[in-house]
């Protein structure tokens, strides 16, 4: 099976979220003055970037984006389903020429692939971006949730556009000018 140019644009993404996430946890873990990294207790405060507003924080998170549905039970489950995730949306990539879906499933499949790497790893995934002095955004995140994030906000972005782009359907009153 040939693979489509525009799919390799995705998997490039998903590339780049996996490198840029994995570089910034391994920053964050080689930060600590321990040789062994489950040592560094979950809430040490590393940094204070912008005071009150801004810091990096270590929390091992045993849920899913932002800590949602945590619990250490759930770490297989969850690798396992992103992995399910991010195979269904390599196949989806194959499927699509849409330039803003294509980049909603890179970076899907990269926040995906970028956690599970820590699930499997660890057995929690590593989140240090902390806005939660702000008192409006309690939670610790990674780049993986962020990439997660922004790419189903396209997803939606992206249904959104093509749903408008749609021609009319067949035997719909025509639209007057």
């Amino acid at each position: 099976m040939k693979i489509p140019r525009i799919a390799w644009a995705a998997y490039g993404f998903a590339l780049l979220i996996i490198l840029l996430d994995q570089a910034t946890k391994a920053w964050v873990l080689g930060s600590a003055d321990v040789s062994d990294v489950s040592m560094i207790p979950s809430g040490h405060r590393f940094a204070e970037i912008i005071p009150g507003i801004f810091q990096i924080t270590m929390v091992r998170n045993t849920g899913v984006s932002f800590g949602l549905f945590g619990g250490g039970e759930a770490r297989w489950a969850l690798t396992v389903f992103s992995v399910l995730v991010s195979g269904f949306l390599v196949w989806w990539a194959t499927r699509t020429d849409r330039r803003i879906l294509i980049t909603a499933i890179g970076l899907v499949i990269g926040g995906a692939i970028g956690n599970a790497i820590d699930r499997f790893q660890y057995g929690y995934v590593v989140d240090f971006l902390d806005f939660s002095g702000t008192g409006v955004f309690p939670w610790v995140f990674n780049v993986a949730d962020a990439a997660i994030t922004v790419g189903v906000i396209l997803l939606f972005v992206d249904g959104f556009l093509s749903d408008r782009r749609r021609p009319a359907q067949v035997g719909a009153a025509p639209e007057k000018s």
